[in-house]
Parts: C-alpha cells; sequence; structure tokens
C-alpha cells in the first residue's frame, strides 16, 4: 500500500518526509520536538533502523516502549505516538553499538507498522504551532515520570495538553513550596558550616510535616525510667530530670545535646547507694598483711587498731592515714593489702606531678570535653561508694596558675566536709564519708600544714639488712622466679648472693632495687635454661658479678683511724638516710671562711653559726691565728645539693677539733642544729639517719635530747647495735666525740691540724649526760 508523503512546516523551512520511516524502539526515554538527545543503539534491528534512515535522508522514528526489559517488542508493546528525528551525528564503537546524536522535529502518531517493510512505520503528522513547542520544551525538562511524558506526547489535542502540563505544574509548584517551607525553617536553626548538621534538620523538619514524634527511638523514656529507677538523692534526681528536660527539646545532632546526654551517663553511672560488704576479720587481716610484708610490725599494728575501731563502730571517725617513707618500703602494697583483706574494691590515683586544681575538682561543663576530676571518675569505675582510695606520691603535688591541688584536697580529706563532695562538673554534691582514703608520701616537707593536719602520720623506715636479706630470700626471688619461668630452679640464690646484692648492687632504704637486680639473674638463668636445657648452679656472692657485671656502688664504711677535723654527720635524703663525712681544715690566707660541696642557703648559716660557737669556746686561740689562717669547710660528693641544719653539730665538733688539735672518734656519728649558745636542737629523720649510721660501721650515734620520742620508735635491731647518746648542749657532744675527751695534747697544736694528722683512738669515750640504752 502507497502512503502519502507529508510536510513538517518549521519556522526556517518546510520538510518534506516519506510516509514511511524506520522505527527506532526507546528504553526509558521519550524524545520531544525541538529538543536534541544522545541515544545509545546497540539492538541488531535498531541499528539496522538507523542505518536505513541515513540511506534515506537521516529521518527515522522514535517511540518509547511500554516495558524497558524488552529485547524485540511488538507493535502492541509500544506507545502510538513517538517523534520525527533527524540524526544529527553518528559514532560507531568497536563492540558494533552506535552512539547518535538526534533531534526531535515532530510529534507523530504510528498508524501500524508495516510487517512486509521491516522498521518502517506509516506516520500521520500533527498540527503544531509556536503554544505547542513551548509545552513539548516544558513536558522534556520539567515532568519526570515517563508515562506522564508519553501522554504528553501522545495527546494531540493542544489544548488538552496543556491542561495536562499545568496539572502537573500545580502538583510540583505545591511541592516546592512545602520544600521551601522546610527550608527556611532548617535555616533558622543551623550553623554555617555544619553540613551534616544541616541534613539531619531537614530530616528533622520532614519528619515533623509527616507528623512524627522527635523521641520516636524512646531516649528520653529510657532517661527517665533510669533516674526514677537509680538511687540518686533528691539534689541530684532534681538536675537529672531539668537536663532531661531540656534534652527533650534539643535537636538530637546538635552538639549541646551531645554534652547533655554525657553528663546524664555519668551521673547515672556513679555509685549512689552500691557499697561493698565489709568483710573484716583481724586475725585473717594480719595473716595477709604478713605474707605480703616482712617486719614494719607497728605499722601493721596501728592499721590493725583502726581497722578494729572500724569494725565496732562503723565509721571511719575521720581517721585520714599517711604512710611516710622512702621508696620501695611498701607503702602502695600496704594499701592494697588492706582493700584486699576488708573486701573492698582498691583505687589507686598518682598524685605526683600533677599542678591542675581540676584534676581533682574537675572541669565546669561550660567548656570544651569537660569531665569530672580523679576523685569521682575513679568511683565511678570502682562501681561502688566504699572502696579504699590510695592517693599516691601527695608530697609531689605542685601549684600554679591552674589553682592548688592540695587545696581541693582538704575538702576531700576532711570528715566534717567529704560527705557533701561537690564536683565542678557534677554540680551535685557527693557522700565520701563511706571512702576509706589512705595517702602515701616520701617527705612531709612538701606537704602544707594544713593538710598534713588531716592526715594522721605513719611513719615506715627503710629496712635494716637483715630484713632485706628475709624479704629477697622469702619474697622477692620465688617471685621474680615464677615470673621468669624458673620457678624449678633447684640451685636458686644462697644467701650470701643476697648479701652480696645488697651491699654492692643496691644503695636504697626500701627493696625496689634489689628485686630488679634478683629479676636481672633470673633473665641470665631463664636464658640459659632456653640455650642449653638445663639450669645453671646456684649463685653465691661469687656468681653475682658472673650475671650482674662489675659491682655498681662500693659500702660506704667510715675509716677507723680518728682524724683532726673530720666528723661523721647524718643527712636524710627521699631514698633514705646517708652519712656526710664533713672536712675542715686550716690552711694560710687571709682570715677568711670557705666553704665548698655545693651546700644550699641554710646549711652554709650552719656552718657559719658553728664557726662562731668555735671560735667562742677557744678563746685561748690567739687573735692572729685567725687573721694568718683561711678555715676551708668542705662537704664530700659536691655534685648533690645539701641543704638543712641537722649538720650544725658535726660542723662544730670538726672545727673544734681543728682549733684544739684533737682528733675525733670515727666510730661516733652525730646529728643535730646548733645555736651559737652551744645548745642542741632537734631534727627529723632520724630513723633514716640511724639506719645509715649503723650500715657504716658506725658504734654510737649522738643525738638531740629532744628526739627521745623519735629513739623510742627506732627499731629494736638498732637500739641493739647502736649507742644512742641523748644530748642538750655541744659540750656533751664534745666530750663523746673527741678522743680523750677533747683536750689538747699541746697547745698550738691546732696550728698544724690542717696538715692532716692523725692520733690513736683513746680506749673510751665518757658517756653523754642523758644516754637511753
Amino acid at each position: 500500500m502507497n502512503t502519502p508523503d507529508f510536510i513538517i512546516e518549521r519556522e526556517d523551512e518546510d520538510i518534506l518526509l516519506p510516509g514511511r520511516l524506520p522505527l527506532l524502539p526507546l528504553r526509558d526515554v521519550v524524545v520531544f520536538p525541538y529538543m536534541v538527545t544522545p541515544l545509545l543503539v546497540g539492538r541488531s534491528r535498531s541499528v539496522a533502523a538507523v542505518e536505513s534512515a541515513m540511506e534515506q535522508g537521516k529521518y527515522l522514528c522514535v517511540a518509547a516502549q511500554l516495558e524497558a526489559d524488552i529485547d524485540d517488542p511488538a507493535e502492541d508493546e509500544i506507545y502510538s505516538h513517538g517523534t520525527v528525528v533527524r540524526v544529527l551525528q553518528i559514532i560507531r564503537t568497536p563492540d558494533e553499538t552506535l552512539k547518535i546524536l538526534v533531534e526531535g522535529m515532530a510529534r507523530v502518531h504510528l498508524v501500524r507498522l508495516n510487517k512486509r517493510l521491516p522498521d518502517e512505520v506509516l506516520l500521520s503528522v500533527l498540527n503544531m504551532d509556536e503554544i505547542g513547542r513551548m509545552a513539548d520544551s516544558i513536558s522534556a525538562y520539567i515532568v519526570g515520570k515517563v508515562p506522564v511524558k508519553q501522554e504528553l506526547l501522545s495527546e494531540p489535542c493542544l489544548k488538552e495538553r496543556l491542561r495536562r502540563i499545568n496539572h502537573v505544574l500545580a502538583g510540583e509548584l505545591e511541592i516546592m513550596q512545602v520544600e521551601l517551607k522546610i527550608d527556611q525553617e532548617v535555616q533558622s536553626a543551623l550553623h554555617k558550616n555544619q553540613r551534616d548538621f544541616y541534613l539531619n534538620e531537614q530530616l528533622r523538619a520532614i519528619r515533623k510535616e509527616l507528623g512524627y514524634t522527635q523521641d520516636e527511638d524512646g531516649e528520653i523514656e529510657e532517661y527517665s525510667r533510669k533516674v526514677d529507677e537509680s538511687a540518686m538523692n533528691a539534689e541530684a534526681t532534681e538536675i537529672a530530670r531539668r537536663e532531661i528536660a531540656r534534652l527533650d527539646r534539643m535537636s538530637p545532632m546538635s552538639p549541646e545535646a551531645s554534652v547533655v546526654r554525657t553528663y546524664l551517663d555519668t551521673l547515672l553511672s556513679l555509685p549512689w547507694k552500691k557499697k561493698s560488704r565489709d568483710r573484716i576479720d583481724t586475725v585473717k587481716v594480719r595473716a595477709r598483711l604478713d605474707a605480703d610484708h616482712y617486719g614494719l610490725e607497728k605499722v601493721k599494728e596501728r592499721i590493725l587498731e583502726f581497722l578494729a575501731v572500724y569494725r565496732l563502730t562503723k565509721t571511719m571517725q575521720g581517721t585520714i592515714l599517711c604512710l611516710v617513707g622512702p621508696p620501695g618500703v611498701g607503702k602502695t602494697s600496704l594499701g592494697r593489702s588492706i582493700a584486699e583483706s576488708m573486701n573492698r574494691k582498691f583505687v589507686r590515683i598518682s598524685l605526683g606531678g600533677v599542678h591542675d586544681e581540676a584534676e581533682i575538682r574537675g572541669h565546669r561543663r561550660t567548656y570544651i570535653g569537660s569531665k569530672p576530676g580523679r576523685i569521682i571518675e575513679s568511683l565511678r569505675k570502682a562501681g561502688t561508694r566504699n572502696p579504699v582510695f590510695l592517693l599516691d606520691e601527695i608530697d609531689k603535688m605542685g601549684n600554679d596558675f591552674r589553682g592548688d591541688p592540695a587545696s581541693a584536697l582538704l575538702e576531700v580529706l576532711d570528715p566534717e566536709q567529704n560527705s557533701a563532695f561537690s564536683d565542678h562538673y557534677l554540680e551535685v554534691d557527693f557522700d565520701l564519708s563511706n571512702v576509706m582514703f589512705i595517702t602515701t608520701a616520701n617527705s612531709l616537707h612538701t606537704i602544707p600544714p594544713a593538710l598534713e593536719d588531716r592526715m594522721e602520720i605513719i611513719r615506715i623506715p627503710g629496712y635494716l639488712e637483715h630484713e632485706k636479706l628475709q624479704i629477697a630470700e622469702h619474697f622477692l626471688a620465688p617471685r621474680q622466679m615464677a615470673r621468669h619461668g624458673v620457678k624449678g630452679w633447684e640451685g636458686g640464690f644462697k644467701k650470701s648472693a643476697f648479701q652480696e646484692l645488697i651491699d654492692h648492687y643496691t644503695r636504697e632504704a626500701g627493696v625496689r632495687n634489689l628485686e630488679r637486680e634478683i629479676a636481672g639473674i633470673c633473665r641470665k638463668v631463664a636464658k640459659i635454661k632456653s640455650e642449653k636445657d638445663k639450669f645453671p648452679g646456684a649463685v653465691t656472692a661469687a656468681g653475682v658479678q658472673k650475671y650482674l657485671g662489675t659491682p655498681k656502688f662500693r659500702r660506704r664504711l667510715v675509716e677507723r683511724e680518728p682524724e683532726i677535723g673530720v666528723v661523721v654527720g647524718l643527712a636524710w635524703t627521699m631514698s633514705g638516710g646517708e652519712i656526710l663525712e664533713i672536712e675542715v681544715a686550716a690552711v694560710p690566707g687571709s682570715g677568711k671562711v670557705t666553704i665548698t660541696g655545693n651546700l644550699k642557703d641554710v646549711m652554709k648559716e650552719s656552718a657559719e653559726t658553728a664557726l662562731s660557737y668555735a671560735r667562742g669556746l677557744c678563746r685561748e686561740m690567739s687573735g692572729d691565728w685567725f687573721q694568718e689562717n683561711q678555715v676551708h669547710i668542705h662537704v664530700p660528693e659536691g655534685g648533690i645539693p645539701k641543704d638543712g641544719p641537722s649538720a650544725g653539730i658535726a660542723m662544730a665538733t670538726a672545727m673544734v677539733s681543728l682549733l684544739r688539735g684533737v682528733p675525733v672518734r670515727k666510730d661516733v656519728a652525730m646529728t643535730g642544729e646548733v645555736t651559737l649558745r652551744g645548745h642542741v636542737l632537734p631534727i627529723g629523720g632520724l630513723p633514716e639517719k640511724a639506719v645509715a649510721a649503723l650500715r657504716s660501721g658506725c658504734k654510737h650515734l649522738v643525738i638531740p635530747a629532744d628526739n627521745e620520742r623519735d629513739y623510742n620508735e627506732l627499731a629494736p635491731e638498732i637500739r641493739r647495735k647502736l649507742k644512742v647518746h641523748l644530748v642538750e648542749k655541744m659540750d656533751q657532744v664534745l666530750e663523746l666525740a673527741l678522743v680523750d675527751g677533747g683536750r689538747a695534747t699541746k697547745k698550738g697544736q691546732g696550728k698544724g691540724a690542717g696538715k692532716g694528722t692523725k692520733s690513736k683512738p683513746k680506749p673510751k669515750s665518757k658517756p653523754a649526760s642523758r644516754k637511753k640504752k
């Protein structure tokens, strides 16, 4: 059947087309007149249709398929309206597909598919004018769905087509108005650079328009339920409910909401009522303390008294124990043993180097990243309101522009105040009265008086030599052998090995370094076992040097020969007591006094006081002697700073020895402050100094009479091996320390004393006026 040609009327030209054109079915694409569209052609029949069009003037008909997944659509599977297009460009790809660029020319109606002429259709041209062109442009660019576009393409009546487009545009306008309203609501609550927050606010506004509630997940109800079930006090409950109400009014994704959630979680996680059940049996506690610590009898006795009172009264009675002693004597482990024996949780807080008050009281919530202080945070982790709290190294806190943590501890350790402790982060009172606080320190000198007044001081002296031997044999060696996998080592350590370690490889009041050296030997033994598959023999004193190398220390023993101007003094250090061999010599000079040995101001003043006393005592010396000689006072080990007044009587004795030319006994050690009138004043650190005197080989110890209370606290071993003399005046000191009671053998002996002359010791010095046996 012949089909007549038809004419497409356009503004610039009229195009004559045949009544039959190749048909190109499209998947999910609708082409409108006057639109330029790229198409990808891959099906064989579609490729043939394009090639046929290129041979017949580059025109073909395109129409959308009803179902996009059909590869070979039939006539009834193609929409009845399509578009005549002109092929503007064609590109052939290596995989036999075509990329074409087409321009829509006119809307057409598919009359029928000509089976006899493959890929050709019968077309009828619909009229078109300028309004129709505008309608087609709107349909192509505004309307989104393929069925709606196809309906508009299939509608021949321009008026009906415009009516449908108007209906679609009205719906689109309503959607845009809703989006605009949502956008305006969101923009009022946004920060400029918070893109994620902006997206979540959009979601929130959409949910609001749809009628959804903010608390879809039940977060507010969950917090309210937890507050109802918690045992918080009335003040905390009121604040928690107020914060929950604030959270309910906030955007779930706002930064402030996250801060409120963190605060509520912290508040709810505190042990407001949860307590550990105390289990106090003084017999078992004693057994536990003995198993964990050797010696320390007075310390253990005081702890048992404290626990016995608590067992009867169920209150701490405001007692805060402060364990003071050198490093390595077991202060921290004592606190742990107390907690385990009481069946309480153990919490340790190291305060060494803390300078910020907020470490104790917490940071206020106005700061970013704020959190509770260490006290509240540790209670939260412990999970009970009555743990044993060990505040370690309380003497090493500092203060600066951030505040004074020692002052913040006043409230924590004061039983009259800590029942209502207020942390800056919580801003709610929390009861600390059930917490057992134990503090540790190496020295009381740096602890503020107000803080020291709130604690009961329990001094833990350094270990004596025989105690270290017992600790090494029964505690340290078995523990380190087990840790290093050499528990089956039958040889083990001989006592002589422990003695060698104590004398030449450690110098400490505690046993921490001793344990390190034992661990070093155990590592060597483990290496031998792994290489040779057998253990070595027992470690003796000679074997220690084989494992550890050259000795690290030389045991400081005082010289046995008395010397003029050389006195054994005593000093206290953070590691225990040490001896100081104070030397005084006279050399020709202008009469000035030289002081060396890295002495600080207090010790220099003490030296000047001692010199003035000695000059007043030795008035028989002519004035010319002081004008012609220079007195040099030296304290060895100049690399170590030294300070304090306790070497006063030792310096005075050395100077009197120099001026009178009388040697000083080397078996006498002394400590005490001196005045210009020769009075001897009390000193501190006597237990550590007594241990140092005994360790250095001294037989006599001269101390101020006012330190008698400290003498009574000395270990029985010290009092048995060391003869202690209590003195009130320098006359008694000189009578004890100087050979032959300080009587010069020859007039003018002092002038040559600076040359280091020595004298043999006399049988025995006279006892002091007051002496404790």
